[in-house]
């Protein structure tokens, strides 16, 4: 009996994974307020019905497929900022590492640039929650750095988030030119690196000046 629920349960796991390769497939083509269940099924080629034993709707399905494109990006966020290297090397690897990842899952990359800021209010809120994360690991990763001392927690999580933030143009970036020429992948990768440079300058000098709350403004 029990090897019989071991092969069901990896059938339903199998099935489970095409709905979402499937609609990852169609969604290529369409956002994710437009898809329907059926077209899903029918790709796979199962009944409208067997959906349901593995999503409640077409919004959890979305939610699931946001955590299949960014959970497993955490070990990699928090190595492009890692105090290692010195930052021209956090740079040059963090663009290396993006590049890399929007080559290997476009797709993915894709739906996220898509529906971050699509229809589907669950899954809007399951990117933004992805997202802080995301920001809290860096945040975590740049206090241990000795250029951060002096920061408060509020400053440094602004930090982390302009870098999570510049991450995310940068990977748009390379899936605007995924089918281009090498030369133009290497100027989307020389301006990213640019810009995250420009980042760890502003971080630099940060403290310089910072002026007490409420100050700058003329009487």
């Amino acid at each position: 009996m029990s090897h019989t629920l071991g092969i069901r349960q990896v059938q339903k796991q199998k099935t489970r994974q095409s709905l979402l390769d499937a609609a990852l497939g169609l969604l290529e083509e369409q956002s994710l307020s437009s898809l329907g269940l059926r077209e899903v099924t029918r790709a796979v080629g199962v009944a409208p019905t067997a959906f349901y034993r593995h999503f409640r709707s077409t919004a959890d399905l979305g939610v699931a497929l946001v955590e299949e494109a960014l959970s497993s990006l955490h070990p990699m966020i928090r190595t492009t900022v890692s105090t290692a290297d010195d930052s021209g090397v956090r740079i040059i690897r963090a663009v290396e590492l993006i590049a890399g990842h929007v080559d290997a899952y476009p797709a993915h990359v894709r739906f996220i640039a898509r529906e971050r800021h699509g229809g589907v209010q669950p899954v809007r809120d399951a990117i933004r929650d992805q997202l802080a994360r995301f920001g809290e690991e860096v945040k975590a990763e740049l206090a241990k750095d000795p250029v951060s001392a002096g920061w408060s927690d509020d400053d440094l999580l602004m930090l982390a988030n302009l870098y999570v933030d510049q991450m995310l143009i940068t990977a748009s970036l390379f899936l605007e030119a995924l089918e281009a020429p090498q030369e133009e992948r290497q100027r989307v990768a020389q301006v990213a690196e640019r810009q995250m440079r420009l980042i760890s300058i502003g971080r630099h000098h940060w403290l310089d000046r910072t002026p007490p709350p409420g100050a700058g403004t003329a009487p």
